[in-house]
């Protein structure tokens, strides 16, 4: 049969365990097919994504990825191939629900690549533990448990500690370390939750853990392309560790003989494409224990290939499709074969991101559950050079693995001690002080199980910063120890803070200036090497580099025409800034292409496709720091760099390098500055006589409660000195304001507090746009479907607007006009505002591409990035009248939250920024967009029992209507005490259930642990202790137990009037295109 039409699952909304890796991956495989001529259709909500865009895949269904939606799709397309490896575990699930249904066989459709047969055999334990078995290969002692009293037994005979994992989740989902029948009881009670299936499995402590990536086609050709290793021991993740490729303390024999178990594997289960091998090795022997395989393309996957330069998920798709490894060229390189295991004379870090600051009641423990929400991968010519990159990559203040300024301070030894046995997101510094307090590295390694290998690497960035230590001026510093730390990773401003320390009337930033002067002064700079993946042991040429200080010359030679264009990408993923930013940066380097300049991209994050081998012609995997950025530019004399299209990382550069005479493409710096500096902006308004909320920086408790007198309650406070909404809280009434004061912050003349009016039940509304020289040429207006209070990442977004006033929307236009005429904005930007009683507000500008701008972009069906672009490269654009009057369709954005992974935090939402993804569904009425939108974000249509704790009267107000419908349609409603109470005045029954801390039948913990809740909506009421720990624990035990939540009055009562106005059968099945 010929294959001529093949759909692809993606994976849906980014979260915790499954992120923008897939994206990268599912946009190669529908490069490859189309090559083929293949006509593609795509399932994937994720409107962010660069694969959900034009010209990508033929035909886009943002539509859930569930089985309801995925049947439909194929009855109506008739696909007659489907890929399931490219969207993470979500599109595994997928594809195994449709095999075990009858699905795939009903509609004749081939699975490509790897049969459905052998995913079930890596994904179901017994099957996999007994199939390793059969080929004598050592598995983990483990059982397969379906109760909790086998969970018990079990676990007694194989003896405490042990893991528990939960079959056919991602990321270690469920899973966790039990060290006695209490920790079991608990872990395990909640993995039953996400899969009916848990393991219980010996725990391996102290032993390494190492990665193998194995390509395999058809004919049984087999290659490792890498091979990876945890810096960290088994029991944590290996998404929450530091992975160093190629491995750095095998032997010869020990790299050799899980190689060959790897390929044995693969040819075992007759995985046809890419597969992941993930083993634990003895440190003290060779005897060796496989943990996972993974029958598809992973984290893993995308970091092998990044760091290898083979492009893994380009060759997997063309091996599905029935060719063979001797018959693909790699496409990087262009003149060598996709058969043959890249060599790699270089090392590469891969170091984990995590946000934990971000929720509060959060453990900062790491462990066999991930935790983290992005990733960096840092090049360099030995592990120490590579180490330090990445760890100034992660954009947390720390200028390496030797921090000065923004040293940790630990309380003490035992502190220290206790910290470095049980790994925390801290880890990497904890090591650095515990050379610093003389903790011997045997010591250290007793304490972590890390290999003495890495530790000794550590050490010598350690000594290095001593003997730096010795000299009193940079005058006096040697030229061979300056370059020795030039080729550790020593970046200039971490040298000129070691410096600083001692002399604190040196200007920190005049001080790297010098540096930098005497390095080049010198010939201490670095050089330009390419990732051609042969080691550079036969000339290639890739477009795929980094700088080093490890090299003597550069491997490319640069134009210097004036033609290249730079374009600064995103950085490391984080909440509030993710592929949302990457589809900017990759739009707009296809755009610099299309106008006939050369488009380079500095970016290191290894999950987007801006780090992809085909999007530019020249990519540097680079920090995005003002000493590496300078050193590409004075390499490249590019016509001028782009800083509007990465997000908050580009922006933070923009006057640094305005002050170095970098040319900045589009809107002036200045411009820029005096937006993102809060006083200028606010100023600014004031004098072009237009609305803001009130505000003041204040710094003593008088002035405090003399603004308040003036604006009331409630208010919103923050600290001047953070970014993003960190401990950015609407305070109500006094206690709430006392409560802040003393447990969130201290202020002081040095930390003001910066306190706003908040108006109460405001429309929040956002624009975006694109001008040239000031004149408005495109916008997108959206609103939000929360009233103001709930940050404008998390808030689901409308457009176009269904329910503002024309005035409203005039007034917004009006304003925009001006600011944009008087910052002369040329290039993109976004404008959020509030509305109450139609009288407009300003709250916040960026003058660069928001992350609303591929969900307008995409519902418009016009691409503003590409118009920004062309704006900001100079040519002449006419203005576009947008057309959103009068279309019959609408979009809707909702966001995904990873609470599930975040053990003990509040899954309530706020001004703080707590969602890692979104998704964007089309519909015909504001209903079918949203309920699609919320199906797609893990939300399912409530079966029977819906639990209400209404919180405040105006929230209780706000759901009456839609309570009443619910029970109209026959829904038990429970109810906590005042809201059963409300119910019961208003003609509504409900059963009255007990708050947590009322010991009593029918406490709302136990009909949670029980699964009788099909919903839960608890919408917080206010701060008073107790009202906080009871909300809390509902909330908690909704997230643990797997139960759909709501904590939004006003989303809570938009998703029942959904549900209950539609039915799903009433949901139209129609692609991007038939809108």
């Amino acid at each position: 049969m010929k294959i001529d039409k093949v759909l692809i699952l993606g994976s849906g909304a980014l979260k915790i365990g499954e992120a923008g890796e897939f994206d990268y991956s599912g946009t190669q495989a529908l490069k490859a097919l189309k090559e083929e001529g293949i006509y593609t259709i795509l399932i994937n909500p994720n409107i962010a994504t660069v694969q959900t865009s034009k010209e990508v895949a033929d035909k886009v269904y943002f539509l859930p990825l569930t089985l309801f939606f995925i049947k439909r799709v194929i009855d109506k397309e008739k696909p007659k191939g489907i890929l399931l490896s490219f969207g993470g575990q979500t599109a595994l699930n997928c594809g195994i629900q449709l095999f075990k249904e009858g699905i795939i066989e009903q509609y004749k459709i081939q699975v490509l690549g790897t049969s459905v047969e052998s995913i079930i055999h890596s994904e179901d334990r017994n099957l996999f533990r007994n199939r390793l078995t059969h080929i004598n290969i050592k598995t983990a002692k483990s059982f397969v448990v379906h109760s909790m009293d086998d969970a018990i037994s079990y676990s007694l005979e194989i003896g405490f500690p042990i893991i528990i994992r939960s079959a056919y989740t991602l990321g270690g989902l469920g899973s966790g370390l039990a060290k006695n029948v209490n920790d079991l009881k608990k872990i395990v009670s909640k993995a039953f939750s996400y899969s009916s299936q848990i393991i219980v499995e010996e725990y391996l402590e102290g032993w390494k853990e190492i990665e193998y990536e194995i390509v395999r086609d058809q004919y049984d050709n087999c290659i490792s392309v890498c091979n990876m290793e945890n810096f960290d021991p088994i029991g944590i993740h290996t998404g929450e560790s530091i992975v160093v490729a190629p491995s750095q303390t095998l032997t010869n024999s020990e790299y050799y003989s899980l190689r060959e178990l790897a390929i044995h594997i693969a040819k075992d289960f007759h995985i046809v494409g890419e597969c992941n091998v993930q083993f634990a090795l003895d440190p003290s022997s060779e005897d060796y224990r496989v943990i996972e395989v993974n029958a598809r393309l992973s984290r893993s996957s995308a970091l092998a290939s990044k760091a290898t330069g083979y492009p893994l998920a380009f060759v997997a798709a063309k091996l599905s499709l029935g060719y063979g490894l001797h018959e693909l060229k790699n496409s990087v390189t262009k003149n060598t074969s996709a058969f043959f295991e890249p060599a790699l004379d270089y090392v590469v870090c891969k170091i984990p991101r995590w946000d934990l600051k971000k929720f509060y009641g959060v453990s900062n423990r790491i462990g066999s559950s991930m935790k983290s929400v992005g990733e960096v991968m840092a090049i360099g010519g030995s592990f120490e050079e590579s180490l330090q990159k990445g760890i100034r990559m992660l954009d947390i203040g720390m200028q390496g693995f030797i921090n000065i300024i923004n040293k940790k301070k630990f309380k003490s030894i035992r502190f220290l001690k206790e910290n470095l046995k049980k790994p925390t997101d801290q880890r990497i510094f904890f090591l650095e002080e515990a050379l610093e307090k003389g903790i011997s590295i045997n010591e250290i390694h007793s304490l972590t199980k890390i290999d003495p290998w890495f530790l000794y690497q550590l050490d010598n960035i350690f000594q290095t910063k001593k003997k730096i230590d010795l000299f009193d001026n940079l005058i006096d510093l040697p030229e061979e120890l300056l370059r020795k730390a030039k080729k550790e990773g020593f970046s200039d401003i971490q040298i000129a803070s070691i410096f600083f320390k001692k002399n604190k009337n040196y200007n920190i930033s005049n001080l790297e200036k010098k540096i930098r002067e005497h390095r080049k002064v010198k010939n201490i700079v670095p050089y330009v090497r390419q990732i051609d993946t042969l080691a550079s042991e036969y000339p290639a040429r890739t477009n795929y580099l980094y700088l080093t200080y490890h090299a003597i010359q550069h491997d490319i030679i640069y134009e210097k025409d004036g033609k290249s264009v730079i374009t600064l990408g995103s950085g490391v993923y984080r909440i509030g800034s993710s592929v949302e930013f990457d589809w900017c940066c990759v739009n707009a380097l296809n755009t610099i292409h299309k106008e006939s300049y050369r488009s380079i991209m500095i970016n290191y994050n290894p999950e987007t496709v801006s780090t992809d081998f085909d999007v530019c012609d020249r990519l540097y995997f680079e920090e995005l720091t003002l000493e590496r950025v300078l050193d590409i530019i004075e390499l490249e004399k590019p016509k001028g760099t782009i800083v509007s299209m990465g997000g908050q990382i580009p922006n933070n550069l923009v006057l640094k390098l305005y002050e170095k005479k970098v040319k900045i493409l589009g809107t002036s710096p200045i411009s820029i500055d005096k937006v993102e500096n809060r006083y200028k902006f606010s100023n600014t308004m004031d004098y072009l006589k237009i609305r803001q909320p009130k505000w003041k920086e204040l710094s003593d408790f008088y002035a405090i409660f003399q603004f308040i007198k003036e604006v009331d309650f409630p208010i919103l406070v923050r600290p001047s000195y953070v970014l993003s909404g960190a401990d950015m809280n609407v305070i109500s009434n006094q206690e709430e304001l006392q409560h802040y004061l003393r447990e969130k912050v201290s202020i002081s003349s040095e930390y003001p507090l910066i306190i706003t009016e908040f108006i109460i039940n405001a429309k929040e509304i956002e624009l975006d746009a694109v001008s040239q020289n000031g004149e408005i040429l495109y916008y997108a207006i959206s609103e939000h479907v929360e009233f103001a209070g709930v940050h404008s990442g998390d808030a689901t977004l409308v457009y176009p607007p269904h329910n503002l006033y024309l005035s409203t929307l005039k007034e917004i236009i009006r304003i925009s006009e001006k600011i944009s005429k008087y910052f002369n904005i040329s290039g993109p930007f976004n404008i959020q505002f509030l509305s109450k009683n139609n009288e407009v507000k300003v709250i916040e500008c960026n003058l660069r591409a928001s992350r609303s701008f591929p969900f307008v972009s995409k519902v418009s069906r016009f691409n503003m990035i590409e118009l920004a672009t062309q704006v900001i490269l100079g040519k002449k654009k006419k203005k576009i009248e947008p057309n959103f009057f009068i279309t019959n369709f609408l979009g809707i954005k909702a966001s995904q939250f990873s609470f599930s992974r975040l053990q003990d935090a509040d899954p309530v939402l706020g001004v703080d920024m707590a969602s890692t993804g979104e998704v964007g569904c089309l519909g015909n009425s504001f209903d079918e967009a949203l309920l699609k939108s919320m199906l797609s974000v893990g939300y399912t249509i409530p079966k029977k029992n819906i639990l209400i704790s209404g919180g405040p009267i105006e929230s209780k107000l706000d759901l009456l209507e839609v309570i009443k419908l619910l029970h109209k349609k026959g829904y038990i409603l429970f109810a906590t005490e005042g809201t059963n109470s409300f119910f019961s005045h208003n003609g509504i029954p409900s059963i009255k259930v007990y708050w947590p801390n009322v010991k009593k039948y029918s406490n709302v913990l136990e009909l949670i642990k029980n699964r009788k809740l099909d919903l839960i909506i608890n919408i917080p009421k206010n701060l008073s202790k107790s009202e906080l720990n009871n909300d809390y624990l509902i909330r908690r035990y909704a997230v643990d137990f797997n139960i759909p939540l709501l904590t939004n009055a006003r989303l809570a009562k938009a998703f029942i009037q959904a549900f209950c106005n539609l039915s799903m059968d009433q949901l139209f099945i129609k692609a991007w295109n038939e809108y």
